[in-house]
């Protein structure tokens, strides 16, 4: 378009127009054309004329698809829900740090894509048009959230006060060193004194910030609280496009502000936890719906899409307490029919003598090999289901018919006792047993104490003792290290018992699932001897883990002077800080007939409602 200015050159007018009449006319025609635009863009009902020329709104990658396999089309933002949802409250890289119920899968994530430009959300990421009787909600609650401080007041200078206000003070000091360190990192690394962003969340951020929030809040840290909060609201941006641990996400970003939102009701905390779990739903995308374990926040899509990849059954086994709570709070039903549809798979799906093997094909639906754990790969999924049965206010029938027949496999084929007389519950291959129990495997001292009460009435003391009885087995655990806190495994064979027999199983990275065993015992029986370990790991890890610039976890729990990992697990603020506030508090903070705990300790309410859990009754 653009003529080379040569000396002497006058280009003739295609329409023999002089210059003077050519500009009128262009002029003419520029004011046509931005007449006819504005109408277009101004005048009603041009809503059909605007298709023609606008590209249209961008919706979430794959949402409408995976709506429409679950046989619910997607909410619309001006309808109401035809039945809202009564479900609840019916309720990297591979490293010493990942977490057992977390552990396995992450040697096949692949690195997080950058982080996009982070910009304000969205017009339509800023609200959720569904509408929560909040008030309502806690109007249901048996008890007040911290509980009523009736004893507290009686006993001002207790022992037990002294000993919670020490927990609270090691919250403040991770979170002040989290905060001056790392803010807006996943986690901190106290001996660099920077933050850490790992490879497990998309290319989200700020993981310490969302486990923290119920911890601040329970704790009553209300400066530090609102820190948090005002971070979220300010710097959590959703806008990410790499690859994220369907399971990871949850637990701690979804679960961290579905429990925000329930103990404050903050909006904010609502509308992210919804446009996130929006976010995961693709990974159900399979010819199954047994979710993928990595989705791709980019595309929408579930990776590894090969017929002989698996599913982790602790990750798509624990999804159900939250995606309950979503579509509760959002009116969309695609969350809940995606948890029904795993349950719907699992109860069809022969199980070797009624154990739940670790490894399950998404694509085909089979059990990819036969290796059975309570600790890491398999471990929450047990725990999702009793918590199920409590979260529905009892009436998730098929919740609890499946913990009680997986409790009995477990206890016919896996329950050992050693030479010792300490309880163990091993490892299967096939039929072979590993003689050991990870740190992970510690929890199901408290889920067996939690389910007793509802289990038949001649097997329920039998429960309590077994309960206590690999309590106890954990604590040994504890107690015959040099440290005083435990391995990341431990072995029952040639003449040793609950220690470590390799260097590369004998690390500790505060990890919670002994003291939230702890919780659970003391909150059922109130024998002082819980609370006694429960103070001896305060002590260790005041000891050995408490560093400059916040907590770490160790190299080797049987040096007496370990060395430091350098990381402060964001799951150590969210969990272990908050079972060891809890052993020390009242039972009627957070209370158990009100509050189930997720896998990261996230709070999530019972459901006192009228309604239930609707089709999950059997």
């Amino acid at each position: 378009m653009l003529m080379r200015k040569v000396p002497g050159f006058v280009p003739a007018s295609p329409w023999g127009l002089r210059l003077p009449q050519k500009f009128l006319f262009l002029l003419f025609l520029s004011g046509l054309v931005t007449l006819c635009f504005g109408a277009l863009f101004l005048l009603p009902h041009s809503s059909r004329l605007k298709r023609l020329f606008l590209a249209p709104r961008t919706q979430q990658p794959g949402l409408e698809m995976v709506a429409e396999i679950a046989g619910h089309p997607r909410t619309r933002e001006q309808e109401p829900p035809p039945n809202p949802a009564p479900a609840a409250p019916a309720p990297g890289e591979h490293d010493p740090s990942s977490r057992g119920r977390r552990k396995g899968w992450l040697r096949r994530t692949r690195p997080t894509g950058h982080r996009e430009e982070a910009t304000a959300l969205r017009p339509e990421e800023e609200s959720v048009p569904f509408s929560f009787d909040f008030n309502a909600f806690r109007s249901r609650l048996r008890h007040p959230v911290l509980g009523t401080r009736a004893r507290e007041s009686e006993e001002p200078q207790s022992r037990v006060r002294a000993q919670r206000e020490k927990i609270k003070e090691m919250m403040q000091f991770a979170w002040q060193s989290y905060k001056r360190y790392a803010m807006g990192k996943n986690e901190l690394r106290p001996l660099t004194k920077d933050g850490y962003e790992g490879n497990m969340f998309g290319g989200l951020s700020g993981a310490t910030v969302i486990d923290s929030l119920d911890t601040l809040y329970l704790m009553e840290l209300k400066k530090e609280f609102q820190e948090a909060k005002a971070w979220v609201e300010e710097s959590f941006h959703l806008n990410v496009s790499g690859e994220a641990s369907l399971f990871e996400v949850n637990i701690r970003y979804i679960g961290g502000l579905l429990s925000a939102f329930y103990l404050t009701g903050e909006e904010v905390f609502r509308i992210k936890a919804i446009k996130l779990g929006e976010k995961l739903l693709p990974a159900f995308n399979t010819p199954t719906g047994i979710p993928k374990g990595v989705v791709s926040f980019k595309s929408g899509s579930w990776g590894w899409a090969t017929a002989g990849s698996s599913s982790i059954l602790a990750e798509f086994g624990s999804l159900h307490l939250e995606f309950l709570h979503l579509t509760e709070l959002s009116g969309n039903q695609v969350f809940a029919e995606k948890v029904r549809n795993i349950r719907k798979v699992l109860r069809k799906i022969d199980k070797p003598f009624g154990l739940y093997p670790n490894f399950l094909s998404p694509v085909s639906g089979n059990w990819v090999q036969h290796h059975v754990s309570v600790g890491g790969l398999g471990d929450s999924f047990y725990e999702y289901l009793i918590k199920s049965w409590l979260m529905s206010a009892k009436t998730d029938m098929e919740a609890k018919n499946m913990y009680y027949e997986a409790l009995e496999a477990i206890e016919t084929y896996l329950l050992n006792v050693s030479p010792g007389g300490l309880t163990y519950i091993a490892e299967w291959r096939g039929g072979i047993l590993d003689h050991k129990m990870g740190h992970l495997a510690c929890f199901s001292g408290g889920m067996i104490a939690l389910g007793a009460e509802d289990a038949k009435e001649e097997k329920r003391a039998h429960y309590r003792e077994l309960a206590a009885q690999i309590t106890k087995t954990c604590h040994e655990s504890y107690a015959r290290s040099d440290t005083k806190l435990g391995p990341e495994a431990f072995w029952f064979n040639s003449g040793r018992e609950a220690v470590a027999t390799h260097l590369s199983e004998s690390y500790y990275i505060l990890r919670p699932e002994v003291v939230e065993s702890y919780m659970y015992l003391w909150r059922q029986t109130h024998d002082p001897i819980y609370r006694e370990w429960g103070w001896e790991v305060v002590m260790a890890l005041e000891k050995h883990c408490r560093t400059e610039a916040g907590f770490s976890g160790i190299q080797d729990v049987y040096n007496s002077t370990p060395n430091h990992d350098n990381k402060q697990q964001s799951f150590f603020l969210a969990e272990t800080l908050k079972y060891l506030y809890l052993l020390f508090s009242e039972d009627d903070v957070l209370s158990l007939e009100d509050w189930v705990f997720n896998t990261e300790a996230h709070p999530l309410p019972v459901n006192h409602s009228d309604s239930s859990g609707g089709t999950d009754r059997h």
